[in-house]
C-alpha cells in the first residue's frame, strides 16, 4: 500500500532554475547536457524507479538475503536481480562515468537525482550498485592504466560490481586499528589475510564477479592510519591482461541480521590468501579510499532524502483521506463523519517539516554534486579549485544532516499513520528502520561533524567557511526586497555561526576535547542555516520563473522554515556555547554495568 512517485517537476526547478546546471557547467568539456536529454533520463529514470523497483521494497524486506553456507554464495530477494539485469541493459551504471571506459560522462549531479528515485523507490536494492560508483571514483584517480583497463571498464558497463572493504570487527571507525595484512607474492601481486565487516554487497547473484578495495597492511607498514595500504581483491581471480581465473581466497563467512535494509546483503567477508593488486603508492590507500569514501558520504546523504521524499509522500496522502475527529474551529467537512486529519495543526506541522526539509534539502545535495562536476571539469584551474574546497566543506553537512533527517522524517511519516504505521501493512515503519543507518554507516554524524568543524574550519582558519558565509550574505541582500524578515533571520543565524567557529577555535586550543563537545551542535546549526540559504535560492528562482514551480505554496513552506525550523540553529549554538564543562559525567553520574 505504500507507493512512489518521482517528484520530477521539483527535481526540474532545482537542476534548472535554483542550480542552472547548464550555465555553470557551459565550457566544462562534455558535461553539459542539453534540457531534452536530462528530462529524458529523468523520465526514464522515474519509470524504472516506480515501475520495477518500487514494487520490490517490501519484498526485499519480507524475504531478505540468504547465505548458502556450502558455497558462500548469497541469493538476493525474488526480483532484485532482473532488476539489475535490467539496469545494465538500461546503461545506468554508467551514466555520470567517463566515456572513455564505456560510460555516458553526464554529470554527477544528473546522476544524483537518478540516485535519488532509486533510493526513494528501494533503498535496499540501490546499494549494490552504490559502491560500484565509488569504486570508478578510485580507480579512475588512482589506479594504473592497466587497472582502469582491466577493472574499471566492466565495473562501468554493470558486468561487475565494486565493494569498499574497511573496518573490521575490533576496529569500528578507527581504521588506524585495522590488521589486515598483504604479504608481496614476489610477482606484483600480494597475499591478504583477514577479516572484514559490515560489507555492503559483499557477496550476491547479480554479477558474475565483484571487485573488492581493501584496506590492509604491509608488513613495513608503520603503525595507525599512515600504514594503510589499498588493494584491489577480485571474487575471481583477474590477470592483468584482463583473463578471468579460478576462484580467490575470499569468501562472505555470514550475513548480518539487521534492524532494516533486510534486501541489501551486508556481509562478513574472509580473506585467506586472497589474491589482490597494490592501489597508488604504498602506505597511501587512505587517501586513495578517501576519493571512495566522499563519494559514499554524498550517495549516503541523498539516501537520507529519498526515503524523506518516500515516506512525506505516503504521509501527505494519507492525511488527506484519512478521517478522524472534527477540526477545534469547528467541521471543515461536515458532509462527511469525521474531518480529514489533514485539517488538525499538528499534522500540517510534520507535514510541513518533512516538505521544509526535503525541499531545501534536495538543492543543497544537488548543488554539493555540482560543486564536484565543476571541480572535476571547468576550464578555469581556479574555479576547480573553489569547487572542491566548496563540496568538501559541504559534504558533512550533506551527510550528517540529510540522513538525521531521514529519521526524523519517517517517524514524522509514521506518527501521522498513527497505529497504522506501526504496522507492517502500510510500509511506513520500514522506511522509518531503513533510515536508521544512514546516520551510522560511511561515517557517523559525530564523525561528520568531526570532519566539518575540525579539517573543514578549523584547520583553515575558516577561510571556506567565511567565503560560503559571504555568499549567503549575498544572497540574504538579494532578497532584502522580497523576503526581507527571512533574509534578516539568516544573516543573523549566519553571523553567530561564525562567531561559534571563532569561540569553538579559542576553546580548543586550550582543551582539545571541546572539539568534540561542540561539533555536533556546529553541524547542526550549519545544516539549518544550509537550508535557510537553498530556502532563499528557491524563493528568488520561483519569482524569477513561475511557470516552474507553484510559487505560492514554495512562500508558504519558505515562511514554516524561517518561522519554526531556522530557530533551530539557534538552539544548537545555545547548547555548544555551553562547552565540555557539561558533558563531564562524575563516577556516581555514569551508569553502572551489570
Amino acid at each position: 500500500m505504500n507507493r512512489y512517485d518521482a517528484p520530477l517537476r521539483e527535481m526540474r526547478f532545482v537542476l534548472n532554475e535554483v542550480l542552472d546546471v547548464s550555465g555553470q557547467l557551459a565550457g566544462a568539456a562534455g558535461m553539459a547536457p542539453e534540457r531534452e536529454l536530462v528530462d529524458a533520463v529523468l523520465e526514464e529514470a522515474a519509470r524504472f524507479s516506480g515501475q520495477v523497483l518500487a514494487p520490490l521494497n517490501s519484498v526485499g524486506d519480507t524475504h531478505g538475503c540468504v547465505l548458502d553456507k556450502s558455497d558462500a554464495s548469497v541469493r538476493t530477494p525474488p526480483g532484485f536481480r532482473e532488476a539489475y539485469a535490467q539496469f545494465v541493459e538500461g546503461g545506468w551504471g554508467g551514466l555520470t562515468a567517463p566515456a572513455e571506459w564505456g560510460g555516458q560522462h553526464l554529470p554527477e549531479v544528473v546522476g544524483a537525482a537518478v540516485k535519488e528515485m532509486i533510493d526513494s523507490a528501494n533503498l535496499a536494492w540501490g546499494t549494490y550498485p552504490l559502491l560500484s560508483h565509488g569504486a570508478t571514483e578510485a580507480l579512475k584517480h588512482h589506479g594504473e592504466a592497466w587497472q582502469r583497463e582491466v577493472f574499471l571498464r566492466p565495473i562501468v558497463e554493470g558486468r561487475w560490481t565494486g565493494t569498499m572493504c574497511l573496518t573490521e570487527p575490533h576496529a569500528g571507525s578507527d581504521l588506524g586499528l585495522l590488521k589486515t595484512r598483504a604479504e608481496p607474492a614476489g610477482d606484483g601481486t600480494y597475499a591478504l589475510h583477514g577479516t572484514k565487516i559490515f560489507i555492503t554487497a559483499g557477496e550476491h547473484d547479480f554479477t558474475d564477479n565483484i571487485v573488492h578495495l581493501v584496506l590492509a597492511r604491509l608488513p613495513d607498514a608503520p603503525a595507525g592510519v599512515r600504514g594503510i595500504s589499498l588493494f584491489i581483491v577480485p571474487k575471481f581471480r583477474v590477470s592483468r591482461d584482463g583473463v578471468v581465473g579460478e576462484r580467490n581466497a575470499v569468501h562472505c563467512g555470514s550475513l548480518e541480521h539487521k534492524m532494516g535494509l533486510r534486501g541489501s546483503a551486508t556481509c562478513v567477508m574472509n580473506f585467506d590468501g586472497a589474491v589482490g593488486y597494490l592501489i597508488a603508492e604504498p602506505n597511501r590507500g587512505l587517501q586513495a579510499m578517501f576519493t571512495m569514501m566522499n563519494s559514499a558520504r554524498l550517495a549516503v546523504g541523498l539516501q537520507g532524502l529519498g526515503l524523506s521524499e518516500r515516506a512525506s509522500q505516503n504521509a501527505a496522502a494519507y492525511a488527506r483521506d484519512r478521517l478522524q475527529m472534527r477540526a477545534l474551529s469547528g467541521a471543515r467537512a461536515p458532509e462527511l463523519p469525521a474531518d480529514p486529519i489533514i485539517e488538525h495543526p499538528d499534522v500540517r506541522r510534520m507535514l510541513l517539516t518533512q516538505k521544509a526539509l526535503i525541499e531545501a534539502g534536495r538543492v543543497l545535495v544537488y548543488e554539493a554534486c555540482l560543486q564536484i562536476d565543476l571541480a572535476d571539469r571547468a576550464p578555469d584551474p581556479e574555479r576547480r579549485t573553489q569547487a572542491e574546497a566548496r563540496a568538501s566543506l559541504l559534504t558533512p553537512i550533506v551527510k550528517g544532516f540529510l540522513t538525521e533527517s531521514a529519521v526524523e522524517c519517517t517517524y514524522h511519516a509514521l506518527q501521522v499513520f498513527g497505529g497504522h504505521g506501526y504496522i507492517a501493512e502500510w510500509g511506513m515503519e520500514q522506511l522509518a528502520r531503513d533510515a536508521r543507518i544512514t546516520t551510522i554507516y560511511e561515517g557517523t554524524t559525530q564523525i561528520q561533524a568531526l570532519d566539518l568543524i575540525g579539517r573543514k574550519v578549523l584547520t583553515n582558519q575558516g577561510r571556506e567557511l567565511g567565503l560560503w558565509l559571504a555568499e549567503i550574505d549575498q544572497e540574504c541582500a538579494a532578497a532584502e526586497g522580497s523576503s526581507k524578515a527571512h533574509a534578516d533571520s539568516l544573516r543573523s543565524a549566519a553571523s553567530s555561526l561564525a562567531a561559534a567557529a571563532g569561540t569553538i577555535g579559542q576553546r580548543t586550543s586550550v582543551n582539545a576535547d571541546e572539539l568534540g563537545a561542540a561539533a555536533y551542535d556546529f553541524l547542526m546549526a550549519a545544516s539549518y542555516v544550509a537550508l535557510g540559504w537553498c530556502w532563499l535560492r528557491m524563493l528568488r528562482a520561483a519569482a524569477a520563473n513561475p511557470e516552474a514551480v507553484d510559487g505560492r505554496e514554495k512562500r508558504a513552506t519558505a515562511a514554516f522554515y524561517f518561522a519554526r525550523m531556522l530557530p533551530r540553529a539557534d538552539m544548537h549554538l545555545a547548547c555548544l556555547g555551553s562547552g565540555l564543562e557539561t558533558l563531564e559525567m562524575t563516577a556516581a553520574a555514569a551508569p553502572a554495568a551489570g
